[in-house]
């Protein structure tokens, strides 16, 4: 895998193997028609899940909180919940070491490793939104006998349950999955266009802070921050940048406009943030975590039940409140832009998804998803056009002005807003 000219991982190798891959392949690709959905998969790995629920899949429990001992809170970019968890299971022998994404010292800024300490686990703690592969880690899982954990966002997760489906050995091995939910994946040019905006080069940063953690602000007040290489550090809130809406769509990778998994449907055990209040507003941090596995179900209760974990029970129609804006993507925004697709055109291409096209959408829901497909098309073309002339700039300038004409879309109530509410009446508008 390799970083193409927008910033984002490809495949290479010969021409013959990217034009026709094996059908082993096929099979574990997460967005390959050959590949079994999330809901098939959910079916096999907990057939005792206790609830099924439409958007959230199949649990065994769900919670909303923090990890309480420790400071697994104070070090995660939400509750800890993460990183409580992985530590446990090897605090408890059940895995020998834990995949996860870490920060790298090349120009990728991070990477996957296997951890095998506490301190080793520390340093994944937060959020990491550049891309990322796991071919190292897999090829070592395959070579060092042990039992391992996985923690990935959904379509790696996927791609792992189908792997341990196609391949007895990882099944063996990968003991436990644990999944991130997801909104999108951005490119490596989202840190660049950062550093420019903040008056510095990307080749002086040593380290990527994207949710610097301050308790005496809301939770969801991003703050970015760049480490250089020479101990200075720079930082500026998100809502100042020019790409600081996630929901706007810059740099996204263009598979996840056909992805229809939020929450990790297919992990053992899944952690998202919990975006309602008043949590949204705790600054500390708080974790929505949805269990499937009997075994991390028993772990977590017993936590709870010892005072390790300050977890409350909740519902799936509390946690599709929590991730509301990314599930309106993922499936109305999903069925809609799959009807973008004329019959016959790159229908190898096309994947099959658990949603059905459909454009039954009011016009300014449509206008919506039409805006945030044409800001990730743009997005990586006119960077690409401002790092080729040396004027990024050019890009700054666009991407302020589309940020401004999709929020006067998606959110404002004035000229703009009440004109397409009288299109558009039942919608509710925002994200």
């Amino acid at each position: 895998m390799r970083l193409d000219r927008h910033g984002e991982l490809k495949p290479e190798g010969p021409a013959a193997w990217l034009r026709q891959g094996t059908e082993a392949f096929s099979r574990t690709c997460p967005f390959s028609p050959a590949a079994r959905n999330e809901t098939e998969l959910a079916a096999g790995l907990f057939p005792e899940a206790v609830h099924d629920d439409p958007l959230v899949g199949r649990f065994h429990s769900a919670y909303v909180g923090h990890a309480e001992e420790g400071n697994f809170r104070a070090h995660g970019s939400s509750g800890g919940m993460v990183s409580w968890t992985v530590s446990e299971l090897l605090r408890t022998g059940r895995v020998d070491a834990v995949a996860h994404v870490v920060p790298s010292d090349d120009e990728r800024f991070f990477r996957y490793r296997l951890s095998r300490t506490p301190e080793e686990i520390d340093a994944g703690a937060k959020s990491r939104y550049y891309p990322v592969e796991m071919s190292e880690v897999l090829e070592t899982i395959r070579a060092v006998p042990g039992r391992y954990a996985v923690v990935g966002v959904p379509c790696f997760i996927k791609a792992v349950q189908l792997l341990r489906r196609e391949d007895p050995l990882m099944r063996e091995r990968i003991a436990f999955t644990l999944g991130l939910f997801c909104g999108h994946m951005k490119s490596a040019r989202l840190v660049e266009s950062f550093a420019y905006q903040m008056g510095v080069g990307v080749e002086d940063i040593r380290a990527v802070e994207y949710r610097l953690k301050d308790a005496r602000r809301p939770a969801n007040w991003y703050t970015a921050q760049l480490t250089l290489r020479d101990g200075r550090s720079v930082q500026r809130d998100w809502f100042h940048l020019a790409e600081g809406d996630w929901g706007s769509g810059f740099f996204q990778n263009e598979a996840c406009n056909f992805c229809d998994d939020v929450v990790s449907e297919t992990a053992d055990i899944s952690f998202g943030d919990a975006w309602v209040e008043p949590y949204s507003s705790d600054g500390r941090g708080t974790n929505v975590v949805i269990v499937r596995s009997p075994v991390l179900h028993a772990l977590v209760a017993d936590a709870v039940a010892a005072g390790r974990l300050c977890l409350a029970p909740v519902d799936a129609a509390f946690l599709a409140q929590t991730q509301a804006a990314g599930f309106r993507q993922r499936r109305e925004g999903l069925a809609y832009r799959l009807s973008w697709r004329r019959p016959g055109r790159h229908r190898s291409l096309q994947p099959v998804k658990r949603v059905r096209p459909g454009r039954a959408l009011p016009w300014r829901r449509k206008l919506i998803y039409r805006m945030r497909a044409a800001i990730t098309r743009w997005s990586r073309r006119l960077f690409a056009l401002a790092r080729s002339t040396g004027s990024r700039s050019l890009y700054v300038r666009w991407a302020r002005g589309a940020l401004a004409l999709y929020h006067a879309l998606a959110y404002s109530r004035g000229r703009l807003g009440s004109w397409m509410a009288r299109l558009a009446p039942d919608d509710p508008g925002g994200r």
